[in-house]
């Protein structure tokens, strides 16, 4: 039985965040859905479902008690041009329209339990 899954070595959270879960680990950088912040702030998210410090795994029913994880904003940016194109046959109507995602490039600073930094 063989994995895809990439080596897992250090911490690792999964956070909610703009409607969606991420899994992050610290010193890299993620690009969520637009955050309402300035460029070098930081950022707080305490919406931390589950917390692996490379030993044991923590699962929060909904949220980890305790847990934050600190994001950095690097960067607000737009993602790549997606084509939304309909068109019913036989009926000569068609609608082309383009969408670019609303970006925003964060570090992740640290993951922290109970005040106690993982990383």
């Amino acid at each position: 039985m063989s994995t895809d899954s990439p080596a897992i070595s250090g911490p690792y959270a999964i956070v909610e965040t703009s409607g969606t879960q991420v899994w992050v680990q610290p010193n890299r950088y993620y690009d969520l859905d637009r955050i309402h912040a300035e460029v070098d702030s930081t950022l707080t998210l305490e919406n931390v479902l589950l917390v692996n410090d490379g030993k044991a795994a923590s699962v929060g029913q909904p949220f980890v008690k305790g847990a934050t994880v600190e994001l950095q904003v690097m960067a607000h940016r737009r993602g790549p041009k997606v084509i939304v194109y309909k068109m019913r046959p036989k009926k000569k109507t068609r609608r082309k329209n383009g969408h670019r995602q609303e970006l925003t490039r964060v570090m992740v600073k640290s993951i922290s339990v109970g005040g106690k930094a993982l990383s």
